[in-house]
């Protein structure tokens, strides 16, 4: 495994524990966490080590019982392994060292990460949730969410700054689509018509993605031909001084 990271790479792209946990949550669930860091870095454990199991715990219960329509138990798992985003910042924190691979590898498994949790519910409405429309924009919402993320990196890669953020970042989408999931859930404990959540909170990440996707897209192209035009004049600019 590369070197441990301080920041894990993501002041701009929540993971999924930086997701779900406001920021006061966050410095109250980091304190309690510490000593829990603290002992796993005595025992020769990688900060590394936690984002891979994290994300591993987030798939299993994504896809081991979202397919099921256990949507109440499958968030449950989710929100638990959560807390390693939390557990392997501090970690980094503590080493107090930094890498680009840290900042990569993190970066990565959240698109795996998110790739699971609406798999998962394209698997339930493929399957006994029976609705190929519902199939469809779970797909979707998978699909926008990684195109979403690509389209700032790869404007950033280019020299651009890509100032836009959107109205339905990846902070919103696992929010919404957790929460929701979860309570949805409770229909099987015999909360009546609570199951009509998940369906709503997926065409709402749907529709915010995509306008999202859209403001990001128009976002790149003018500031592409703002960069084009000054080089322009720059150029004329030193072609008239000579």
């Amino acid at each position: 495994m590369g070197p441990p990271v301080a920041s894990r790479g993501h002041a701009a792209t929540p993971t999924v524990g930086k997701a779900m946990l406001n920021k006061y949550a966050r410095a109250f669930f980091t304190r309690v966490l510490t000593p829990f860091a603290a002992f796993l870095i005595r025992r020769g454990v990688s900060p590394d080590t936690v984002t891979l199991i994290g994300t591993a715990g987030v798939v299993a219960g994504a896809l081991v019982f979202y397919p099921r329509g256990e949507f109440f138990w499958g968030t449950v798992v989710i929100t638990l392994f959560v807390f390693s985003d939390l557990v392997d910042g501090n970690m980094a924190r503590q080493l107090g060292r930094s890498s680009r691979w840290g900042a990569f590898l993190d970066s990565t498994l959240d698109r795996v990460a998110d790739g699971a949790v609406f798999g998962g519910f394209a698997l339930w409405y493929a399957g006994s949730g029976d609705n190929n429309a519902l199939c469809a924009v779970s797909i979707f919402c998978l699909a926008s969410g990684q195109v979403v993320s690509y389209t700032k990196a790869r404007g950033e890669s280019i020299g651009l700054p890509v100032a836009v953020n959107g109205l339905v970042e990846r902070a919103e989408r696992l929010v919404i689509s957790l929460v929701a999931a979860g309570l949805a859930g409770l229909h099987a404990f015999g909360v009546p018509g609570i199951q009509y959540l998940l369906p709503v909170a997926l065409w709402a990440v749907a529709v915010g993605s995509l306008v999202t996707l859209v403001q990001r897209v128009v976002t790149v192209r003018r500031e592409s031909a703002e960069a084009e035009a000054a080089e322009q004049q720059q150029t004329q600019g030193s072609e008239a001084a000579q």
